[in-house]
């Protein structure tokens, strides 16, 4: 009966198997495979990752929507049911089980063939329980559940997988298991959209989670100073400098050249992420410093050399232009010495709020700076963030508190007038 689930699934019990993968092959034609257990890709996949790479799209674009392809191919391997087969009782019942289960736990290479329980908890001494906020930075640990950005991605990323291919007429695919809104269905966002008010944020998929916004947090000077001063290389240093001095995305830095760091303009070129267009950012003397010290050591050592190779290179033999992987894991080596969980990300916060904090510079210089399309981007950081408004209110008890404890004035004792007595009197008194 429609509705209902099928015999033989239970979801409260349900694990996601590790079948199948997703194979980065580093052709530009084919950047992402989408293989099934027996390693033979998967076809209807192979056409959607072609599709978006002729959109013009990012070239992470389908490596990012191929995990969720992924993880929805495991479920559907697991019942045995057909892609182009999938109801909409399916994807009802993997968001739920997205929404109310535990993500499936990878064990570290260490940890295989070992009994589970000997595996150490993650919330052992000196780490915050799961999805708890951290004591250094205030923002929430990783959780046991899946986010809802996590969530809100996998549902547009399936909902618009099933349109290209009913476009496509694709196999015997004939609805599309991840539908509208039902008030949506049959019509455009803001159809009746009255001009002179703002756009309405409407839900469109029927599966779609509510996704909370995001403050942007900046690192405060002196965590900033101990998380510089965690750093084991030149290298480093000069990543961390470059990184809060030009609000660049932490991946765009790494597609510098070294032609493109031109010390006598204080500027260092780079890949912008979306448009992959060309664009010279403005750094400080500090940077470049860090920079020549790093480049001192790296030719000692032997890393290659020239305007056109990249600027960025690991530290050891054989060398290699750095990735955005081994770049992370460099700056949560930092964090682990405070016991801090900010990401690089969070260091393109931290430049934009101390560019916005200058009276003299131009919030349409930093929306340029920062790359963003619209300048309204810039209205997140307008808002207080956590410390300022925790601040705020501790200074609030705090005067609260002082005028509790200090001793009301005291009273003017009453007094003759001179004046009234002259007239009473008839002259001055002597």
């Amino acid at each position: 009966m429609p509705g209902e689930q099928r015999p033989g699934r239970d979801l409260k019990r349900f694990v996601l198997p590790e079948i199948g993968q997703l194979l980065e092959t580093g052709d530009p034609w084919e950047p992402c495979q989408l293989l099934d257990p027996l390693g033979r890709p998967v076809g209807p996949a192979t056409v959607y990752f072609k599709d978006l790479i002729a959109a013009d799209c990012s070239p992470l674009t389908p490596r990012s929507y191929g995990m969720d392809l992924l993880r929805w191919w495991r479920y559907l391997w697991a019942f045995g049911i057909e892609w182009d087969r999938a109801t909409r009782e399916d994807a009802r019942d993997f968001t739920l089980w997205m929404k109310l289960a535990d993500k499936p736990v990878r064990v570290h290479w260490r940890h295989r063939g070992k009994d589970l329980s000997e595996i150490p908890p993650q919330s052992r001494a000196g780490r915050p329980m799961p999805g708890t906020p951290n004591p250094v930075t205030g923002k929430p640990t990783v959780g046991m559940k899946y986010a809802p950005s996590t969530r809100a991605h996998f549902e547009t990323v399936l909902r618009s997988f099933y349109d290209f291919h009913l476009e496509r007429n694709t196999g015997s695919l004939l609805v599309n298991p991840f539908p509208l809104v039902r008030n949506r269905r049959s019509a455009r966002a803001n159809a009746h959209h009255n001009p002179e008010k703002e756009h309405r944020k409407q839900r469109t998929g029927l599966y779609r989670p509510t996704v909370p916004k995001r403050i942007p947090r900046r690192i405060p000077d002196d965590k900033y100073s101990e998380v510089f001063a965690g750093l084991r290389s030149h290298r480093d240093r000069a990543l961390l400098a470059f990184w809060v001095a030009t609000g660049a995305r932490a991946e765009e830095l790494l597609t510098s050249k070294q032609g493109d760091a031109i010390v006598g303009q204080q500027t260092i070129g780079v890949i912008r992420k979306g448009t992959r267009e060309y664009q010279e950012l403005p750094a400080t003397p500090d940077a470049f410093v860090w920079l020549r010290l790093y480049q001192e050591d790296a030719g000692k050592k032997g890393v290659p050399r020239g305007r056109i190779q990249p600027l960025w290179w690991t530290l050891r033999r054989p060398w290699r232009p750095l990735e955005y992987d081994a770049a992370r894991m460099m700056f949560n080596r930092a964090n682990e010495l405070l016991g801090a969980n900010w990401t690089l990300h969070d260091l393109r916060h931290t430049a934009t709020f101390l560019m916005l904090d200058d009276p003299n510079m131009p919030p349409a210089y930093v929306q340029h700076i920062l790359g963003h399309k619209h300048l309204a981007t810039l209205d997140i950081y307008n808002r207080p963030t956590r410390d300022d408004v925790i601040a705020a209110g501790l200074a609030h008890h705090a005067r609260q508190q002082q005028q509790r404890d200090s001793p009301p004035p005291a009273v003017p004792s009453p007094a003759y007038n001179p004046d009234s007595l002259s007239v009473l009197f008839g002259g001055p008194l002597t």
